[in-house]
């Protein structure tokens, strides 16, 4: 299948997918992190070029519910209606199968409703991080390796995965698909 990685600058996802024998390409305004076919640049400018799947990862800065409150703080209007303007756009791609990834979303009446929530550690890695996925002519994706996550507890009795403490801070290292959950979509849906 000819596969179009959107707003992935790492390359994890369209590497698994290679490795099943796909021609797989990402696409994002960054340069990738592992060498191989890559489009910097607009996603919007290629939708229309042919692709079987389409797995995208649109920024979730302005979307999700964890920043809802500053968004509104900060009177992000703007930016919100620009977010929620390219995830419909990605959504509603002229592409049989796709796949859009993102944190649990702010209440929004645009934003479609998710088919599913997945986790990293249905596929192996010691991490909790809610993820929703917005699934089109596909199947949900299937837990691979269910691993028992670890806590921490705090003075105060708060309980924390050991893996929201363990998971860099920056926006960057956080958007960066699990390999477990990359593996996951390579063998199930390619």
């Amino acid at each position: 299948m000819k596969i179009l990685v959107a707003c992935e600058f790492s390359g994890i996802v369209r590497e698994a997918f290679k490795a099943r024998g796909h021609d797989a390409w990402s696409c994002d305004l960054l340069p990738t992190e592992i060498p191989g076919n890559h489009i910097q640049g607009d996603v919007l400018e290629i939708l229309n070029d042919g692709w079987d799947l389409m797995i995208a990862h649109p920024p979730c800065t302005f979307i999700c519910r964890n920043r809802a409150r500053q968004n509104k703080l900060e009177d992000r209007q703007e930016d919100i209606n620009n977010a929620i303007k390219f995830f419909l756009m990605l959504h509603g791609a002229n592409i049989s199968k796709i796949c859009l990834e993102n944190p649990i979303p702010a209440k929004n009446e645009w934003i479609p409703q998710y088919s599913q929530i997945i986790q990293p550690w249905y596929f192996g890695h010691d991490y909790s991080k809610k993820t929703c996925l917005w699934l089109k002519n596909l199947p949900p994706l299937i837990a691979t390796q269910m691993v028992q996550i670890t806590h921490i507890i705090t003075p105060g009795g708060h309980k924390y995965t050991s893996g929201w403490y363990k998971m860099p801070r920056t926006t960057i290292a956080r958007s960066r698909t699990f390999p477990g959950i990359a593996r996951a979509m390579a063998e199930q849906w390619g």
